[in-house]
């Protein structure tokens, strides 16, 4: 069985396949082309944000892949600047009607402080507001799944406190050399799917000799090796690219990595991301 024939299940029933397509980087006149092409090839989970300005497009991709609505999963993330209910109410309702596809299967709040003060200062209150419009999109059917990204236990603990929903998700940078085990466990305990955004460090991975040789030694790819890795630690992987080659080999995943080599993969400390450090996701903060 195809890994893109295979899902996960969410706290609340509702099924999220297992390998998606991330949409970072890829412009908005750009995403109709890359979302037919992962379609074709057999994408059933397409991930956008507001952040990325291409929701128009990917919606787009949908509405002329030629599949039905209800067997595509699309996702998409409330900016990380908006910390207020009306706003993010209204935002809601923009991604919806830039999306076009009827409603949304996954809004996640895109980070717990804006971009600009990543990891700085409180903004325990405005993500409850947030976190108040999503559950209320939730249970007016608007959204089917509702969660987070970027979020830290701490922060998850914060909505946790008076959230009539708990998150669904929690979509984070996880590959091989940045496994944050005590964030994975946390959200085993309580249901929450682990996302994976990024699973090849942002292409930095294919330079690490210790993956190739792993890689080498199971005959697949190093995106094929991170992708993989993910998958066995429980998480949905998210890897993004506009070309169709990748998104085929990147599904090519039926191999298993034995305990041994995952044992070493949770150990690799690589999260040296070059010029992406510049981004705050990647900064080391």
């Amino acid at each position: 069985m195809s890994i893109l024939n295979e899902t996960y299940t969410l706290s609340n029933g509702v099924e999220i396949p297992k390998l998606g397509l991330g949409t970072w980087f890829i412009d908005d006149d750009k995403a109709p082309d890359a979302v037919r092409a992962a379609i074709e090839t057999g994408y059933r989970n397409i991930d956008t944000a507001q952040a990325y300005g291409n929701e128009r497009g990917v919606g787009e991709g949908v509405r002329t892949s030629g599949l039905a609505r209800e067997d595509l999963f699309i996702s998409t993330k409330l900016a990380a600047e908006i910390k207020d209910y009306d706003t993010a109410v209204a935002a809601i309702d923009e991604s919806l009607a830039k999306l076009d596809v009827g409603y949304i299967d996954l809004m996640l709040i895109h980070a717990p402080q804006p971009w600009d003060d990543f990891r700085g200062g409180d903004y325990a209150e405005g993500n409850r507001q947030a976190w108040r419009a999503l559950t209320d999109g939730h249970q007016a059917g608007k959204i089917r799944a509702i969660g987070v990204s970027n979020f830290l236990q701490s922060d998850l603990e914060n909505l946790l406190t008076d959230a009539t929903v708990a998150p669904h998700v929690d979509q984070v940078l996880l590959h091989a050399g940045n496994t944050p085990e005590e964030l994975l466990a946390f959200c085993a305990e309580r249901n929450i799917l682990v996302q994976a955004y990024s699973p090849i460090a942002h292409g930095t991975l294919l330079d690490s000799p210790k993956m190739s040789a792993i890689a080498e030694k199971y005959g697949v790819s190093v995106p094929q090796l991170c992708i993989r890795y993910t998958l066995q630690l429980g998480a949905q992987p998210l890897p993004k690219t506009a070309n169709p080659d990748h998104m085929r080999s990147n599904a090519g995943l039926d191999f298993e990595i034995s305990e041994a080599d995952m044992a070493a993969l949770r150990a690799l400390d690589e999260r040296d991301y070059g010029e992406h450090a510049a981004f705050p996701v990647y900064s080391g903060k």
